[in-house]
């Protein structure tokens, strides 16, 4: 049967039709050769994350994104739709972890099998979904916190800058200049003073040394005599000397009762009163022979009788003294 230029275009053109369908989907990530299963995830933020992005199961390549949209819950969270290939199954508790592909690469999606024994994943299946921190996001971690740190020590450096120019005027760098300044005389003075004392010590080395030896000399004789003290009977000078101590109190005490004579000297009142009476007339008769010595010593060239006196010390008449005589007899 002779087939016609119309059929024959026909079928050129629908040919051309399927091929641009299947050409198309391919480049969208459909293969309509092979048997595929489809599963959703919902994120908050995708960024990076792009169509035909391989989906991964333990770093093996099982299919790719087929298209990110927003949910239609109106929540703006977005969903995306991948494209299984592999004949994998896994778990519906199974995540779709979201993770940093490289450095300069984009996000990618890995699925993190369940293993719990649970009921397979079917084709069209919502998974529960994550987002893994890639380096970036660490890095950024690290980072503000040791930023923020940073913006604080900056502050405080310049407000303790600011600080410093305040106290450091004009009058506090010259003081410090001539603190400085008097500093350095002060060094190159104790510089001079270090080289003239090593000179004295040089030119008197052998002094020094004599005197050292001298001294221990001396604290060699000083432990001799040490120890020769340290040997000594002190035990026995010590007894002694406490039983001088113990006499001489015997001593002290008997004068204290009153016994023998320095003590019946100190104790006895009547002897004190006899020896105090005694001192009282001494002191009266020296006092009279101060003042009338004529009473005591009479001295006469010619025989001249001496005068009479009272008691009190009255000069006696002689007829007076006659009868003063003559009224004793």
């Amino acid at each position: 049967m002779k087939i016609s230029k119309e059929v024959k275009a026909a079928i050129l053109v629908l040919s051309g039709i399927l091929l641009f369908i299947y050409l198309f989907n391919y480049l969208k990530g459909d293969n309509l050769l092979n048997s595929s299963r489809v599963y959703y995830a919902l994120y908050n933020n995708v960024e990076g994350l792009s169509s035909s992005t391989p989906v991964t199961v333990n770093g093996l390549n099982v299919g790719q994104v087929r298209k990110i949209t927003f949910d239609e819950d109106g929540s703006g969270r977005l969903k995306v739709e991948m494209l299984i290939e592999n004949n994998f199954e896994f778990s519906k508790n199974s995540k779709a972890e979201l993770y940093e592909a490289g450095l300069i690469g984009g996000k990618a999606i890995a699925i993190i099998p369940a293993n719990d024994g649970a009921e397979k994943a079917k084709s069209g299946q919502m998974l529960d979904s994550d987002i893994k921190a890639g380096l970036s996001e660490l890095v950024n971690r690290r980072l503000t916190p040791l930023q923020e740190k940073m913006e604080s020590v900056m502050g405080s450096a310049d407000s303790l800058l600011n600080n410093v120019n305040t106290i450091f005027d004009e009058e506090t760098k010259t003081n410090l200049k001539d603190a400085v300044a008097e500093l350095s005389a002060t060094i190159t003075a104790y510089k001079s003073t270090s080289q003239a004392l090593n000179g004295l010590i040089a030119s008197n080395q052998e002094k020094l040394s004599a005197t050292l030896t001298n001294f221990e000399t001396a604290s060699s004789n000083l432990a001799n005599i040490t120890g020769s003290i340290s040997d000594a009977d002190l035990a026995s000078a010590v007894n002694d000397l406490k039983d001088v101590i113990t006499k001489f109190d015997g001593i002290a005490q008997g004068i204290d009762d009153g016994q023998g004579s320095l003590g019946k000297l100190l104790k006895d009142e009547g002897l004190y009163q006899n020896l105090d009476g005694a001192t009282k007339q001494l002191e009266a008769l020296l006092q009279d022979f101060k003042l009338n010595p004529k009473r005591y010593f009479h001295f006469s060239v010619f025989g001249k009788k001496p005068k009479q006196y009272d008691a009190e010390g009255n000069l006696i008449e002689d007829k007076e003294f006659l009868e003063l005589v003559d009224e004793q007899k």
